[in-house]
């Protein structure tokens, strides 16, 4: 499941990095409310953009990144050191 939600999401990722710039709109003069129809598509497509990056960093952050191993001491389920989290000490790493 982990390896097709990566796949998915990596799709999703380039789909957005090849909507980015409209390259059916080059040329065209088409004006709406009082602006071309270009400066829309990225109005458009900066929202869809930023829903989507909140939706990945609600459900898939660390993806592809963390092994997600139970074993492990250093990072707790909740993606924050559990050696911080038992101390009570605020986070960052110690110099």
């Amino acid at each position: 499941m982990r390896r097709t939600e990566l796949g998915g999401w990596i799709a999703v990722g380039i789909a957005l990095a090849a909507l980015a710039i409209p390259w059916f709109l080059w040329g065209s003069a088409t004006i709406v409310a009082g602006l071309p129809i270009w400066l829309w598509w990225h109005v458009g497509w900066m929202g869809l953009a930023s829903l989507v990056f909140w939706l990945f960093t609600q459900r898939a952050w660390g993806i592809g990144i963390e092994t997600g191993r139970r074993g492990d001491d250093s990072i707790g389920g909740n993606g924050t050191r559990t050696e911080r989290a038992r101390d009570g000490r605020p986070g960052g790493d110690s110099p």
